[in-house]
């Protein structure tokens, strides 16, 4: 690992970047079966850490192309939407800005992602559910801000302030996690969510399979598979209910921020794992 102070990180062979894209691409993927570790390890050093974000940023650099991605705009800015081809390669880039997206909060001090950066991922995801929705203003709204965030200066800072990360502490990333475990053990206490409160809970469950997905494409374990795997089912049941509240507020069929009750099987896996985690343990 090379020094943090000229925002120079570790590189990684193509093996594991490719162990790393086939973690993400079942992210969301809902095994039949799958149980947590017992018991749940928290233990990750500093060491880890920064390889785990070290990883990440290669992944980003070197899976998205900027080129590649305004011809993928160009296309939308003309056609209003992306062929079967075409929306799998969009995936594909928009999930390795997520990746790198999650890093970027999991592993800094601050737990705060560069807006910019945050801005462009949140355009992308915005883009993707105008042109699945068939919304062809919305589209072009999308594409002309895209483009302008991709222009060349923007693009240079924004992979220089990714770069500049500041890498929290081991005890601060510890504290982190059991913070953001907290935060969806106090939101299952609610009988009913609204849109925000369910998007925030995803977002929760979303990082933390991000962070095991890194780990097991680093060093294999079994723990951390099962982690991965658990966190992922939990992710790709909310992920599908997300959807459907975007498609019923664009059609006009529920507001987004009417509360709802929570899907039975979604609540049964987040309190099970709210009370597997442990919360009192402390570093090691």
């Amino acid at each position: 690992m090379t020094a943090r102070r000229d925002s120079l990180w570790e590189t990684f062979p193509p093996e594991t970047l490719h162990a790393l894209f086939e973690a993400v691409e079942v992210d969301d993927v809902v095994d039949p079966e799958v149980s947590l570790p017992e018991p749940i390890d928290l233990h990750c050093p500093r060491d880890d850490m920064a390889r785990c974000f070290a990883l990440c940023l290669h992944f980003w650099s070197e899976g998205v192309r900027r080129d590649d991605l305004l011809r993928l705009l160009g296309i939308l800015l003309r056609e209003g939407d992306l062929a079967p081809a075409e929306r799998l390669q969009y995936k594909h880039i928009r999930a390795k800005y997520k990746h790198l997206r999650f890093a970027l909060v999991l592993y800094d001090g601050h737990h705060r992602i560069p807006r910019l950066f945050s801005f462009t991922v949140a355009i992308m995801g915005h883009l993707q559910d105008a042109f699945r929705n068939g919304r062809r203003a919305a589209v072009i709204g999308h594409v002309l801000l895209l483009r302008l965030l991709l222009t060349r200066p923007l693009w240079v800072l924004v992979e220089r302030r990714a770069r500049a990360l500041r890498l929290d502490s081991a005890d601060g990333f510890l504290a982190y996690r059991k913070a953001e475990i907290r935060r969806l053990k106090k939101a299952l206490e609610q009988e009913n969510l609204t849109g925000h409160e369910f998007h925030m809970m995803r977002k929760v469950i979303s990082r933390h399979v991000s962070f095991y997905d890194t780990l097991r494409s680093l060093r294999p374990s079994e723990h951390d598979v099962r982690m991965s795997r658990y966190l992922s089912a939990i992710n790709g049941l909310m992920g599908s209910r997300h959807d459907e509240m975007i498609e019923q507020a664009a059609s006009g069929q529920r507001a987004y921020g009417t509360a709802a009750p929570l899907d039975a099987d979604i609540r049964r896996r987040l309190e099970w794992l709210v009370a597997r985690y442990p919360l009192e343990e402390r570093s090691r």
